[in-house]
């Protein structure tokens, strides 16, 4: 009995550092998401059919992520994003609103991140990750005899890369911030627990 409590505690006190963590989940906050410029490009284009969007609300993309380190350097698992966004709708003949517009968007996304810099305390790393965004929109007029309300739901392809991120904390808790592109956002900061 002494040897597995013995045994147990060199176990715990061996996972204490950041080369034996297999395990990592984090959630992230991020700005400009492929998500979010569709909306800006969809925007463009109702304004030159007569439809102009003001007064816009964002949340996200909030994420969660999953990776399992089969090598100390190399983790393979998912993230799942979710994010927002509220317009108000207007048509240029009219001063008034004529409605509300709301896109909601969730991603699943199978990846890939490469830590290339490990260090006790500061890590440096990249990602990839390739998969699909489930998107629902949904307009509702307040005037019923200017038009009917719409609501559509589709799935895309989609993506995110991490060009750089950097991570610093203690071996299993840190904090890091991302740039690069994709619908996690161009710009991430987040909070990491290894195990």
């Amino acid at each position: 009995m002494a040897a597995v409590v013995i045994m147990a505690a060199t176990s715990v006190k061996a996972q204490n550092g950041y080369e034996d963590t297999k395990h990592e989940i984090g959630i992230t906050y991020g700005w400009l998401s492929n998500s979010n410029i569709i909306d800006l490009f969809e925007n463009v284009g109702g304004a030159i059919v007569g439809v102009t969007m003001d007064n816009d609300k964002y949340f996200g993309p909030a994420s969660v992520e999953y990776f399992y380190h089969v090598k100390p350097w190399l983790g393979v698992g998912g993230i799942m994003t979710y994010g927002m966004m509220e317009q108000d709708v207007f048509y240029s003949k009219k001063d008034s609103k004529v409605g509300t517009d709301k896109n909601h968007y969730i991603s699943l996304l199978p990846a890939v991140k490469l830590d290339w810099l490990r260090k006790k305390n500061f890590g440096m790393y990249s990602k990839v990750a390739v998969g699909a965004t489930l998107r629902s929109e949904e307009t509702e007029y307040d005037d019923k005899t200017i038009h009917d309300d719409y609501s559509n739901s589709e799935m895309h392809f989609n993506w995110h890369l991490t060009l750089v991120g950097m991570e610093a904390g203690s071996p299993t808790t840190r904090g890091f911030l991302e740039l690069g592109v994709g619908e996690q956002g161009m710009f991430l900061v987040g909070l990491r627990q290894k195990f």
